[in-house]
């Protein structure tokens, strides 16, 4: 019992020699940074072009009396929307 004391005891010491490290970016992490803020800028864009689109097409598909095929992309441009706006959110969930 006391060999397990000791070793709990020497297994104190050396984590309290580690400390705390303090989160840093890494180098040149601003440009990684620049990259991911105009990729998401893209993915916002073409998630607003998609539903544009998808509308009118929806509207033209009533007009004409064409099949419905416009609903299933507006539902598809909504939920990729959702899914890429939270993907940080998500990412956090998962690591943390």
């Amino acid at each position: 019992m006391s060999m397990i004391l000791a070793v709990h005891d020497a297994y104190e010491q050396i984590l309290a020699q580690v400390g705390n490290p303090t989160p840093e970016a890494p180098p040149a992490s601003d440009k990684l940074l620049k990259l991911v803020r105009y990729f998401t800028w893209f993915v916002l864009l073409s998630g607003i072009l998609g539903i544009t689109y998808a509308g009118g097409r929806f509207a033209w598909e009533k007009w004409t009396g064409g099949g419905l095929e416009s609903p299933k992309m507006v539902a598809g441009a909504m939920i990729g929307g959702i899914i890429a706006t939270s993907a940080g959110t998500i990412m956090n969930a998962v690591i943390t």
